[in-house]
């Protein structure tokens, strides 16, 4: 009866445990329907079996965490490669020159576009201390899930903590990520500022968009005026880039403070010249203000960034920085090129009787009111 009673305990552990063994019989031994056991009480062959499975298994912990140690290595090291190709110095990435005199995407281009003015080399020092902070973000979590998958597996730790509140972890956690983001905050703000306006603009450009072109104005420069459009593919010279160059390039001086007024005809666009800093939206009915400089003689390209209508791919921008003498001669050139060509409004009539009906009554256009331009001062 004892020897039945401890088999019958025995067997009820093994049970609870959901080894792969059927039930046991009544009994124990070999009788009991148990093959291949040893000893006094047959359960010296199990035993052995499990330590072997556990002991594989702590084998199998420590590969997976050899092979996850050097993986997460590997992941710190190419963050930290990374980051610090695009954070080398603030006005290039890992591609393009430093110096180079041409401002537009290039193949399998990584980095921003080299900076030509004041506005993008701000733009850069704030775009690399943002992406240092995320470096450093990204090795730490790494790092400290690593930590605790190592230091909280199941063989070190057989019973899990129950712990569910830590009131100095949880104050941590809130008020570092609050840090984070002042830390971030205050150079975001100073930059979005810088951009706002130029205090001391050496020369205005009035920026219209249309579709799908946009029109440049010079009020500094008397009624000079004209429209860019781009240039065809089938129709690019040898040094013009496809879907970047156009007819009438805007033309600066080199080291001028530019102020750029931008205002929308139809539809709202965007005036967005990479290499230059310089983005902003051109809305009908208002004008906003931004600003930029070249610092040195170039060519620089942008598009329209901004869902515009079917067009809106073939909307390029491209800003000729050129020295103040040569841009004073092109003015004066200029000024004779468009003084026949003045920007005139559609035929609203034309257009609203091509569209109505045979027969309908004539049409009669209202007179064409100027819109009035509100300039945002925030």
């Amino acid at each position: 009866m004892a020897e039945s009673l401890t088999c019958d305990h025995a067997a009820a552990r093994l049970w609870s445990a959901r080894t792969a063994f059927p039930a046991p019989k009544r009994g124990c031994g070999a009788s009991a329907g148990w093959p291949g056991m040893a000893g006094r009480d047959g359960w010296s062959g199990i035993g052995a079996t499990r330590a072997k499975r556990v002991r594989a298994g702590h084998g199998m912990h420590r590969l997976i965490g050899r092979w996850f140690g050097k993986a997460s290595a590997l992941a710190v090291a190419s963050l930290v490669g990374i980051g610090q190709a695009l954070a080398q110095g603030a006005s290039g990435g890992i591609t393009g020159e430093t110096h180079s005199n041409v401002g537009a995407p290039i193949p399998w281009g990584v980095g921003l576009q080299p900076a030509a003015g004041p506005v993008k080399e701000a733009i850069h020092d704030f775009n690399t201390l943002v992406l240092w902070i995320i470096i450093i973000i990204t090795a730490f979590v790494t790092a400290l899930l690593a930590y605790a998958i190592w230091r909280f597996r199941e063989s070190a730790n057989p019973t899990p903590s129950r712990t569910s509140h830590n009131t100095l972890l949880e104050v941590a956690w809130t008020v570092v990520p609050v840090l984070i983001l002042v830390i971030i905050a205050i150079p975001s703000f100073r930059l979005i500022y810088y951009e706002d306006r130029a205090h001391e603009a050496d020369l205005t450009i009035n920026v219209q968009g249309r579709q799908w072109y946009w029109h440049y104005a010079y009020p500094d420069q008397g009624e000079l005026a004209f429209d860019s459009r781009p240039i065809p593919t089938d129709e690019l010279k040898p040094d013009q880039p496809r879907n970047l160059a156009v007819d009438e390039p805007l033309v600066i001086p080199v080291g001028a403070n530019v102020r750029v007024l931008t205002t929308g005809q139809d539809v709202i666009h965007s005036f967005f010249v990479p290499s230059l800093g310089v983005q902003k939206y051109t809305i009908p009915g208002r004008t906003l203000e931004t600003w930029f400089r070249a610092d040195r003689a170039g060519v620089f390209y942008g598009q329209c960034n901004q869902i515009c209508g079917t067009n809106h791919w073939f909307m390029p921008i491209e800003v000729r920085a050129v020295p103040q003498a040569e841009f004073q001669a092109w003015v004066e050139e200029a000024k004779k090129k468009y003084a026949a060509a003045t920007p005139g409004a559609p035929d609203v009539a034309r257009q609203l009787a091509a569209l109505a009906p045979i027969s309908a009554a004539p049409i009669v256009a209202a007179p064409i009111l100027a819109a009035t331009s509100e300039t945002r001062r925030d």
